[in-house]
């Protein structure tokens, strides 16, 4: 990937080597928007998230998963910007300028404006808009405060565990994190949210499937965008966004953490799927491509 020249983004909070201390309660029970995911729940599913825990790291749970954090007296300094010799830094800091640029052009199209989320960088645990968070649950996206959170470890746990090398990998899960501020930006997620609190567990899940396989193709519709209006890819970068895509499939997780697969409990969609959704942007670059909502099959 072509990034070495591309604009560093501003909106980045380095945050590593702080810790959050005590102090005013953070908002309660606002459900994270993870996107990648390294999680599960309760029971053999607690065991689970212990599992793909050490094995991943990031999980979109944004207003469509069902982690939801309880109250947590924590608060935390803000960042500051990264070192300029610090060169993993400076490539999600240049992702992130990538993403900036070519959302507030579509966002343009549509009529609106485009409102930049901040990233933060953090190592370990971090507090955050929607609540205290450690580095086990991956990358995620908070709407209270739009901000995207990553622990950059994951990077390492990508390439060591889960064999999706390549910086265009890297930089798909910034891109699908940033997909799911612009369904914060475009009321999706909220309308999602209300919803998954109407209905049955099995279709709560069925939603945030919806939810993040749209992200995925919002990723797709982004890079689509972004090499055209300035080629960044290279030889093997395709492969790389589509590796990474079919390594954090629920059912590839769910077959390394237990042995087996069960659809029902999806919440991120199958390996396949998320290959489908991703390419179907990437081809595309069409908003009205990426309805999972309504499309005859995931």
């Amino acid at each position: 990937m072509r990034w070495q020249l591309g604009r560093r983004s501003q909106n980045i909070e380095d945050r590593r080597g702080l810790s959050p201390t005590r102090g005013f309660p953070l908002p309660r029970g606002i459900p994270m928007s993870r996107g990648v995911r390294r999680g599960g729940l309760g029971g053999i599913g607690l065991i689970i998230f212990v599992l793909i825990a050490l094995f991943l790291g990031i999980d979109p749970s944004l207003l469509l998963q069902t982690d939801t954090v309880t109250e947590v007296p924590y608060t935390e300094a803000p960042g500051t910007q990264p070192p300029a010799d610090d060169e993993m830094a400076q490539f999600v800091a240049t992702v992130l300028g990538y993403t900036e640029d070519t959302w507030a052009a579509l966002f343009k199209q549509m009529g609106r404006d485009y409102r930049e989320p901040t990233l933060v960088m953090f190592s370990g645990q971090v507090a955050s808009g929607c609540g205290f968070a450690q580095a086990a649950m991956g990358p995620f996206y908070c709407p209270m405060d739009e901000k995207v959170y990553i622990d950059l470890s994951f990077y390492r746990e990508l390439h060591d565990r889960f064999g999706a090398p390549g910086d265009f990998a890297q930089a798909y899960v910034i891109a699908h994190e940033v997909g799911h501020h612009v369904q914060h930006l475009l009321g999706i997620a909220e309308q999602v949210q209300n919803l998954r609190q109407q209905v049955s567990e099995t279709e709560a899940n069925e939603l945030s499937v919806m939810m993040e396989l749209q992200a995925d193709c919002l990723a797709g519709i982004w890079a689509h965008h972004t090499e055209r209006a300035q080629p960044i890819l290279e030889q093997g970068d395709i492969e790389e966004g589509l590796n990474a895509a079919a390594a954090i499939g629920d059912d590839r997780l769910q077959q390394q953490a237990q042995g087996y697969v069960v659809p029902d409990a999806f919440t991120h969609g199958s390996s396949a799927q998320r290959v489908r959704w991703f390419r179907q942007g990437l081809d595309s670059g069409d908003l009205q491509a990426c309805d999972t909502f309504d499309a005859d099959q995931l």
